[in-house]
């Protein structure tokens, strides 16, 4: 399978809930070659590996919110009891019970994919930063040039017509 397929299909598989990074079981599941009911099988005799911060099942509305993002889940999704996610570190944890080739390979090419969207939250964020320290500077320097401006229309203000209206900032006064 082409590599820059498996990276695009993994990047759409991962979801948001509860601020988290997060992927549904059956996407693992497809992804390994597996079940659902045989992952879920590894992991529920391994359970003490997972933690609630790196495994938790959905509510009904978060299930119901990937629903509407996702075309070929359908109203049910096939499950009796609402699905799984993991996150990051349940993804790495299930390369420790399932142990294939594949889900070796999987697991790697996850771990990428996630190391990669925080770094683009990263960069995002010093850009948001630097937007911000960008708004508050040219801010400053208006506030600047309208003063100056007002400072200007003071000197002048016994050579201007009666009645006109002052330019520059408002003050607080």
């Amino acid at each position: 399978m082409n590599q820059k397929l498996v990276i695009t299909q993994i990047e759409n598989m991962i979801y948001i809930v509860r601020g988290q990074k997060v992927m549904l079981d059956s996407d693992l599941a497809e992804l390994y070659g597996v079940e659902v009911k045989r992952l879920n099988e590894q992991v529920k005799r391994n359970l003490d590996r997972f933690p609630n911060d790196f495994m938790f099942e959905l509510t009904y509305e978060e299930w119901r919110q990937i629903q509407s993002v996702r075309d070929d889940i359908g109203e049910h999704g096939g499950k009796r009891k609402l699905p799984s996610v993991f996150t990051e570190n349940g993804v790495a944890m299930l390369s420790s019970v399932l142990n294939s080739p594949k889900s070796i390979q999987v697991n790697i090419a996850i771990m990428r994919i996630f190391t990669k969207l925080r770094s683009f939250l990263l960069l995002e964020n010093q850009m948001n930063d630097r937007m911000g320290k960008l708004e508050e500077n040219t801010s400053r320097l208006f506030k600047i040039v309208f003063e100056r401006l007002d400072s200007i229309e003071e000197d002048i203000k016994p050579h201007l017509p009666k009645g006109r209206s002052k330019i520059g900032l408002k003050s607080k006064e």
